[in-house]
């Protein structure tokens, strides 16, 4: 394994094996579906198409190596979540299709444990749910409001429960423990270990999988590489943080940065304390998103959001690492537990995901250009981009099925605002969120400036 992939996550060091590029596209090219990116998104559409149709002609193209992105490098969290809210899902759409849009979400939660199982893939898949803390009194009114949104909706206890402090306490041994909410719907896994054995599965079912192979642009029905030009009925867009990239996709997604950080394997007494038996993945109440996992060798994975839009939705290397920002999750991490005060951080590390301009993720086919495309996930599309797969598989398949029917496939969102404009307002969100916390903390009550910023949202 080259030095340069161990140090791209967590879950690239401790792959276990080697990673070694395959070779790359090696001149023009003919087939009938050619996928830009092999990640998630990519790799579940080659994987559904294969198991439907053996016969056809599959090609993915990938920059660097299959998982070099952002699902090799995301807090493993295979979650229920979709970035838009149900109420907004509903007035894009109605409320039954908005309701078949999460429970298809909820079902995918299983749905990759199913073929993770099926497929010898082995991932350090764990179903113990979500646990949401409320750590204040404003944030257990937020749960409370959370539970009982989600229970008008037509869900139940079994989809969504409040906890009480001790029952919240006993999953999470966190500190100033008030009540939570806790989902079934979520399971944690090792990111890379899944991207990887996607990668050798598809291949193994007749896939052509080329890494190192830039797709420079997507023109119609053609993906154009410096190695040569792949034609096909349809091209995939499956690029998610990095579509900005791609000429004529500038402004379709924003790439913002989420970070993490881990902590050297911890002792039997720290687990005895903390709790997080069943591996159930964690958050709280705030509004700048934090989120982490027990892994398979019992570290802490921790994330949040935090770090900086770059202007022009660049994309860099050294955007990956933000001292201030690892500094900040240690703060938070040791002042939820404060016994991983004397543990030592191995690695930090981070990367872009996908933002659209409406907090809405959406997938969906133009066969008049010959594109496929999706994503916007906000970071929540471990799950979701497994979702999309089956969706895009049965769309190029021209199948229509309750998943093509969903609300957020042709879901158009609307493009992204000229810079300076783009690199204002979302850097202003960031400082809103971060803000709305502190004034939480301050005043007792709920953050006027996260209402006002929601409404910007859509939400």
């Amino acid at each position: 394994m080259t030095a340069d992939y161990r140090d791209v996550s967590l879950w690239f060091d401790t792959l276990g094996a080697d990673v070694t590029a395959r070779p790359a596209l090696a001149g023009d090219l003919d087939v009938d579906v050619a996928i830009v990116g092999a990640g998630y998104t990519g790799l579940w559409t080659a994987y559904y198409l294969a198991r439907a149709d053996p016969s056809l002609r599959i090609v993915v193209l990938e920059r660097e190596v299959a998982g070099f992105g952002a699902s090799g490098r995301n807090g493993g969290w295979c979650s229920a979540l979709f970035p838009a809210s149900i109420a907004k899902v509903a007035r894009d759409s109605t409320r039954e299709r908005a309701i078949a849009q999460q429970r298809a979400m909820n079902a995918t939660v299983d749905e990759v444990g199913r073929v993770v199982a099926a497929e010898g893939i082995d991932c350090d898949f764990d179903k113990g749910g979500t646990v949401v803390l409320a750590r204040t009194p404003v944030q257990l009114s937020r749960a409370r409001e959370a539970v009982a949104a989600e229970h008008a909706w037509g869900f139940d206890t079994s989809d969504a429960r409040l906890l009480d402090a001790a029952e919240a306490r006993a999953m999470v041994g966190a500190t100033d423990v008030l009540g939570g909410t806790y989902t079934p719907h979520c399971a944690v896994l090792h990111p890379a270990k899944l991207a990887r054995g996607l990668a050798e599965t598809v291949a193994g079912l007749g896939v052509r999988v080329h890494e190192q192979t830039p797709v420079l642009s997507i023109e119609d029905g053609v993906a154009v590489t410096p190695h040569g030009r792949v034609r096909a009925d349809v091209v995939v867009r499956a690029t998610e943080g990095y579509t900005p990239e791609l000429a004529g996709f500038h402004r379709d997604l924003a790439p913002v940065y989420s970070l993490m950080i881990a902590t050297e394997p911890l002792p039997k007494a720290f687990w005895d304390e903390v709790g997080l038996a069943r591996r159930e993945s964690f958050s709280d109440m705030r509004h700048l998103i934090i989120y982490g996992q027990r892994t398979a060798d019992d570290r802490l994975a921790f994330g949040g959001r935090g770090a900086p839009y770059h202007f022009g939705s660049k994309v860099r290397p050294e955007f990956d690492r933000d001292e201030k920002v690892f500094a900040e999750l240690r703060r938070v991490i040791t002042e939820l537990f404060p016994a991983v005060a004397d543990a030592r951080i191995t690695h930090t590390w981070g990367g872009p995901l996908g933002v659209a301009r409406d907090w809405y993720a959406s997938c969906g086919l133009d066969r008049a250009r010959k594109l496929a495309w999706a994503g916007g996930y906000v970071g929540d599309g471990v799950g979701t981009a497994n979702l999309a797969g089956r969706t895009l598989a049965d769309l190029i398949r021209d199948e229509y099925t309750d998943l093509t029917r969903l609300p957020w496939v042709r879901h158009r969102s609307p493009r992204w605002e000229p810079e300076p404009l783009r690199w204002i307002g979302t850097n202003v969100g960031l400082r809103v969120m971060a803000g709305a916390d502190v004034e939480e903390r301050r005043t007792g009550r709920e953050s006027r400036l996260a209402h006002a910023f929601g409404r910007f949202l859509g939400h």
